[in-house]
């Protein structure tokens, strides 16, 4: 990357005088994608895609209807039989394929996605190369697939076990990984065998339409389509509709328990992966240092919106004195800034001005609660909606910040006296999405980590993904997994056929 003149002003570093990240010739086509093709929208109707570093109009891409997902889920269902009739061989070439075309692109999708989001540029390329992986792990797996063995289970019977591809799922996908978690759904959703239709957030949708542009020309018409719009429009039609047999979504709490109820009347099924606050439960032998340091990461990467971020610290009372030193040290040195500014840039802005409102707004809650800021605590002034990394300490038990989901680059920090203690309040949060355990005790390690209510548990390490392993929550964070085997088994339905051969 190209060193860029800088100025720092109110703790952020910005560019000056150099070219934008991304051109007019870069961005997709300001339309859905249905049916193999760029397509108007129903009305005239448009939402502006804002970038959060500068809060001026990059795009305007056409406010979707439910008849436009109509348009789209027609299309589906035509491609619905063609495509699953194909041998995973087949559909594991056109995944390698399209893995092959988003690696070409590299460049070009990470700056993309770093300006609709202002992402660091490293934080936006660490997703495409998850990206390329998700598809090629996709591609591998569904042809590797296991059941339970054909057999005489009854006598004179012979069973077998089908797995068939659900049928056409609705997506709704997030602001915070536009890209990635189009393709945690996209990859196992046609490795199954199924077709879909996806609705990304209106505030950063650029990504998903430009991999539609850059594929179209590898999938059958109606295997992938793309509608923007308003979730309370078009992801509400999109659950609601009979001919969808799937909704997946990733997003909030609310948004998981509206699909839920769309989806209710006609009994599809429905996969979500919703909110998390995680806790950091750390013992009074664990390696401190390490721990402060991957929190400079795991609590603030992708500026904090991030569902599985380090975010809520329980330490033992006996060191927390020692460990919150060192962990304001690591968050007081967070470069802040855009995404040009220089490739030590960790922190961006927060996504929206209503987000932005939303994180401050906890902010000043909690400071006017008693709770004390140990670095950071307030907006950054300048255009932008810009956050300082922010330590929270003296964090009493049930406080507003330590319970509910803040998605922003804050770390609350609580203590405890014994093992019970942290466990039980670990898990009194309503989300289960994931945790981690910090001590250098591999039996209590076991221990701790059986007993957290937790989808994901990492041990002296946190936030850590692999493609080969599950990710998904318990409780309020929702039900279904991505990544891994057992995203394929979400996305397909099991089949039993019984042969009488008795003669």
């Amino acid at each position: 990357m190209t060193t860029a003149p800088t100025s720092t002003t109110s703790g952020v570093r910005r560019t000056v005088g150099l070219r934008p990240l991304i051109t007019e010739a870069d961005l997709p086509p300001a339309r859905h994608f249905i049916d193999g093709n760029f397509a108007e929208g129903s009305t005239e109707r448009v939402i502006d895609v804002v970038d959060p570093c500068s809060e001026a109009v990059i795009a305007r891409i056409p406010e979707g209807t439910a008849e436009d997902i109509d348009r789209a889920v027609t299309a589906a269902v035509a491609a619905k039989a063609g495509w699953a009739r194909r041998v995973p061989k087949e559909r594991s070439e056109l995944l390698h394929a399209i893995a092959d075309r988003l690696a070409e692109n590299t460049d070009l999708l990470s700056r993309l996605e770093s300006a609709n989001t202002g992402k660091p540029l490293a934080v936006s390329q660490d997703d495409v190369a998850m990206t390329i992986d998700t598809f090629r792990f996709m591609a591998g797996a569904v042809r590797a697939t296991t059941s339970m063995s054909a057999g005489d289970y009854a006598e004179n019977h012979l069973s077998l076990i089908l797995r068939e591809p659900v049928g056409v799922v609705g997506v709704v996908t997030p602001w915070n990984y536009p890209l990635l978690m189009a393709a945690w759904k996209i990859a196992p959703i046609l490795a199954a065998g199924n077709t879909l239709v996806l609705k990304p957030s209106e505030q950063t949708p650029l990504t998903t339409l430009k991999l539609a542009e850059i594929v179209d020309d590898l999938l059958p018409p109606g295997v992938l389509n793309v509608v923007n719009g308003h979730g309370a429009v078009v992801g509400a039609r999109l659950a609601e509709h009979p001919d969808v047999d799937m909704i997946a979504l990733t997003g909030s709490v609310g948004s998981g328990r509206a699909v839920a109820r769309a989806a209710s009347d006609s009994l599809k099924r429905v996969h979500l992966e919703l909110g998390g606050k995680a806790p950091v439960v750390i013992f009074s032998d664990a390696d401190l240092s390490a721990a402060a340091s991957s929190l400079r990461v795991a609590g603030f990467w992708n500026s904090g919106q991030e569902c599985g971020a380090a975010c809520r610290v329980l330490v033992h009372e006996s060191v927390a004195g020692q460990f919150i030193e060192q962990l304001v040290d690591e968050v007081s040195a967070l470069v802040v800034g855009e995404p040009q500014a220089g490739e030590d840039v960790e922190v961006g802005p927060m996504v929206s001005k209503a987000h932005f409102d939303r994180v401050t707004g906890y902010l000043e809650r909690a400071k006017k609660e008693g709770v004390r800021v140990a670095t950071g605590g307030a907006a950054l002034d300048g255009p932008g909606y810009f956050v300082a990394p922010t330590v929270l300490v003296e964090v009493p038990e049930g406080a507003e910040v330590a319970r509910e989901e803040i998605f922003g680059p804050v770390i609350t920090v609580e203590t405890f006296i014994d093992e019970d203690e942290a466990v039980r309040r670990a898990n009194g949060v309503p989300l289960g999405l994931s945790a981690s355990v910090w001590t250098e005790n591999a039996r209590r390690s076991h221990d701790i980590a059986a007993r957290l209510d937790f989808g994901t548990v990492w041990v002296n390490s946190h936030l850590v993904l692999a493609g080969e392993v599950p990710w998904g929550g318990f409780k309020g964070s929702g039900y279904g997994r991505d990544l891994s085997i057992y995203a394929l088994d979400d996305y397909s339905r099991t089949k039993h056929v019984m042969h009488n051969h008795g003669r």
